[in-house]
């Protein structure tokens, strides 16, 4: 991290936290999972015949195994599969049984297994779905609109045993040599590049794929279509970016993000990439991840990976290249090197999530990233405050779960956690360990241990009794400041607690918490902050020494009254980043209950006008306004306060006028649609005026806005829009091949506040016009967006069976809480809680205990919102 000065050399001698657990390094023997380990497979050989038209498959396969022990039965995965015979070295016929509620089939032979090598010959066939995940299809229109059918692959977590029966779980690693018979005109993208391709009747053909490196089963993927490609070359290596033919030209901006990364990486982490391609395929809507790191054979939603220079904006540009570089990092920290149970996801996420800041931050300097990220510290710290957050390193029991365990604690707690401990260690330090961690543990499995372990090697500190501190515990540790004036000079002493948002109460921890100090003409400080308080001295009792300089670590501070003054009065004179840290900070620390929200609002009145330009700082105030007018809704000082916060933010509206000025740059660029859209929401007479007025000239001519205008202006249109506006949108959205424009344009119709439109919305949703994969996330935002959740909470139970039927297990499990989590009414809360979908699989019942948590947090931090914004108000009047 650019601004985090390293502490090597404080960390002798202080006393350290103990940890939640002592974990080890990584052993396939003791490493959790549901499978037997008596069995290993080594090598798959997979062949399979798909009916695009039937949706179904029929496969054989060829396991080489090892045999650790004699054993009678043999058990692995399947789901949804139905094995037809089993045959182990071309002569023993085993008995089948399947449990598809366990998703296993185990195999019974009449005399037991020698210990040994062996081959285990399967039979099955199996449905091609229609739901993202496994293998399924994949049905779109051409850009000449033409309907169009994709084969896609979707297998982590846990979906690979919807291809083929196998040992699917992270550990098992293995090499796959994959054969696919499918359409003659479809093109088809692996893991590896193709080795021949043979006829297989009059309309079809077999591809034959070269065998992978030794990995894990979630990472095997298969796409077929009628795709395009343009090409490149990173250090070496060929690159591709796939796309359906016609679109490919799209992908040349992703193209020359990953020819930069690849050698960027290459040298970062000290051992090239190890494929003899890359290859990254846009899905065309229906895809229910983001992007997947499959091994060679990278797979996006579109939106994340095609550029269109006519209707994308800069915020999709950054996007692609960020998304480009976490998937690209996965190609080392996951895939080369794979945590061995999803306990240790974090290992993957978080480590891929820094690593696309660190790299996109490298290669475009002026999109002023790590700054930015204060927003992701923000809503990471929000999960992370509450009673159901969990440690980034927990235990996980099942798949259900560990589909839970993709959250942000996982990605943004273990990215902010990974930045502090660079910036501890140091840049190259860290980087070594990194190097150390890859060439020790390639194609193999590891635990959080083997990472700490490396990195003690390359610093020589004991870096796993600080990182436990904060990865094998939850919640976030708060620095309490309190200063003294002593002899003319300021004491500070520093005690640490435990932040918290809605628990009464919090289980007492300690951290090992790097603090760094310093502000304007002071110098910089810095130790680290155990059990034990600590003290600091600076020359005058008035000067303005902050903490967490530039927002380096993960902790809240909480100044008393006395040591808050000085950074009151100074505040415009820290950096964007401080100024930002401050107010996420005390904003925080009201939503805790530990600090008024006059202060925030305090802070927020002495922003300097037109001369605020920085992204992080009017960002934060614009989340922040806009949590303040929802809390305000049928609030008699609603009003009052709308005038405050356009007084607020039309100064830098004014700034950046409706449209870029020469030589602007790209951040005003970003920063433009996010002022506009909340003016909006804070019900501005001119940017409603002047937002209707440009939706009215883009109706009839769409190159008449700016794609980076569509959003803010159609978003404004639809919280006021009858009915021909709203038939207009829900048009554009049903016709939209495009998936970025079509979600940009759903994203704005979700404002819609008409009960009638709300429930043609929700119809919306699942009638075919919304791609599977974005349904369950399309009805979360209707709900937080329309202002009316309880009734987007009926209208989804309602039609709740014709929702399922388009969702994945992913979307099953969180889709009435993600509804519910908007609403503030108790009763609501209490449907979600006693509702059966919501105690059917572990990962249901975690969806519904966090969106309790949050319900309850937000209903109660709503009601102090509505006290003290009165109050604030009352003692502000002009």
């Amino acid at each position: 991290m650019r601004r985090l000065l390293a502490l090597t050399t404080l960390m002798a001698g202080l006393p350290f936290a103990a940890s939640a657990f002592a974990e080890a390094p990584f052993s396939f023997a003791s490493a959790p999972g549901e499978l037997p380990k008596n069995v290993i497979p080594t090598a798959y050989v997979i062949d399979i015949t798909t009916d695009l038209n039937r949706l179904s498959l029929r496969g054989k396969e060829t396991i080489s195994l090892d045999v650790a022990s004699p054993s009678r039965s043999v058990t692995l995965n399947q789901a949804g599969l139905k094995l037809s015979s089993a045959r182990l070295d071309n002569g023993m016929v085993a008995a089948i049984r399947q449990d598809d509620d366990a998703q296993t089939a185990t195999l019974t032979f009449a005399q037991p297994v020698p210990a040994g090598h062996h081959t285990l010959a399967i039979d099955y066939t199996g449905p091609i779905i229609e739901t993202p995940n496994g293998i399924y299809i994949d049905d779109y229109k051409s850009p000449d609109g033409k309907p169009r059918r994709m084969l896609v692959t979707q297998f982590e977590v846990a979906d690979a045993r919807r291809m083929f029966p196998g040992w699917d779980e992270p550990a098992f690693k293995a090499t796959f040599q994959l054969n696919v018979t499918l359409p003659s005109k479809d093109v088809a993208v692996s893991n590896m590049p193709v080795t021949a391709t043979t006829a297989a009747g009059p309309d079809a053909k077999r591809v034959s794929f070269q065998t992978t490196p030794r990995m894990s089963t979630y990472l095997l993927a298969l796409v077929a279509g009628d795709m395009s490609a343009v090409h490149g070359n990173g250090d070496g290596t060929p690159i591709g970016v796939y796309a359906p033919t016609g679109l490919q030209e799209q992908g040349r901006y992703a193209l020359g993000a990953a020819e930069k990364i690849l050698p960027y990486y290459n040298t970062y982490f000290g051992t090239k990439y190890p494929l003899p391609k890359m290859d990254m395929i846009a899905i065309p809507g229906n895809y229910q991840a983001g992007a997947m790191e499959n091994w060679g054979a990278l797979t996006y939603i579109d939106n994340v990976l095609l550029f269109d220079p006519h209707n994308s904006t800069p915020h999709t540009r950054e996007l692609i290249y960020e998304v480009v570089a976490h998937e690209m990092a996965h190609q080392w920290s996951g895939d080369l090197v794979t945590m061995g149970w999803w306990d240790n996801i974090w290992l993957n996420e978080g480590f891929a999530s820094w690593m696309e800041i660190k790299a996109t931050d490298k290669m475009n300097p002026d999109w002023d990233i790590w700054p930015r990220q204060h927003d992701a510290r923000e809503h990471t710290m929000a999960m992370d405050a509450l009673p159901t957050t969990h440690p980034i390193q927990q235990v996980i029991h099942n798949v259900s779960e560990a589909n839970s365990a993709f959250d942000s604690i996982s990605y943004g707690k273990g990215e902010l956690v990974i930045r502090m401990l660079e910036g501890w260690l140091g840049e190259d330090t860290f980087r070594d360990g990194m190097r150390i961690y890859m060439k020790s543990h390639a194609y193999n499995n590891t635990t959080s241990q083997d990472l700490w372990d490396a990195l003690a090697r390359s610093s020589g500190q004991d870096v796993g009794r600080v990182a436990r501190s904060f990865v094998e515990q939850p919640g976030i540790p708060q620095i309490n400041v309190a200063l003294t004036c002593q002899s003319g000079k300021g004491v500070y002493t520093l005690t640490q607690s435990r932040f918290a948002i809605h628990d009464p109460h919090p289980r007492a921890l300690r951290w090992n918490v790097p603090v760094i100090a310093g502000g304007p003409g002071l110098e910089t400080r810095k130790l680290v902050l155990g059990a034990q308080p600590a003290t600091m001295t600076v020359p005058s009792c008035e000067a303005p020494l902050k903490f967490d300089l530039g927002e380096s670590g993960y902790y809240r501070v909480h100044y008393d009254t006395r040591a808050l003054a000085p950074l009151m009065k100074s505040f415009a004179t820290f950096t964007p980043v401080d100024r930002a840290n401050l107010l996420g900070d005390q904003y925080a620390l009201f939503e805790a209950g530990e600090a008024t929200l006059s202060v925030y609002l305090d802070l927020t009145s002495a922003l300097p006008g037109e001369n605020e330009r920085d992204i992080a700082v009017l960002e934060d105030v614009i989340e922040r306004l806009d949590t303040i007018n929802d809390a305000e809704r049928h609030q008699a000082t609603r009003p009052a306060f709308q005038d405050f916060a356009r007084r607020v933010l039309n100064p830098t509206m004014n700034r950046l006028g409706w449209d870029p000025k020469p030589g602007e740059s790209v951040l005003d660029d970003m920063l433009r649609p996010s002022v506009i859209a909340e003016l909006g929401e804070l019900e501005d007479p001119s940017i409603i005026a002047e937002a209707q007025r440009r939706f009215k000239s883009w109706q009839t001519d769409p190159a008449s806005l700016r794609a980076n205008l569509v959003a803010p202006v159609t978003g404004v249109a639809a919280r006021h829009a009858d009915d021909a506006t709203y038939d207009f949108l829900a048009t554009k959205v049903r016709n939209a091949q495009s998936t970025e424009m079509k979600l940009r344009l759903f994203n704005a119709l979700a404002h819609v506040t008409d009960p009638a439109l709300i429930e043609r919305n929700v119809e919306l949703t699942y009638s075919g016009a919304i791609p599977d994969g974005r349904i369950a996330m399309t009805l979360s935002t209707i709900a937080a967006e329309s202002g009316n959740p309880d009734l987007v909470w009926q209208l989804v139970k309602k039609h709740e069976s014709e929702i399922r039927a388009h969702l994945a297990p992913w979307s099953q499990d969180g889709l009435l809480a993600g509804v519910a989590r908007a609403t503030s009414n108790p009763e609501i809360a209490e449907q979600l809680k006693n509702d059966p979908a919501s105690q059917k699989t572990t990962g249901a019942r975690i969806a519904t205990a966090r969106a309790l948590d949050a319900i309850g947090a937000r209903t109660a931090v709503a009601e102090r919102i509505q006290t003290q914004t009165r109050q604030w108000l009352a003692s502000h009047r002009d």
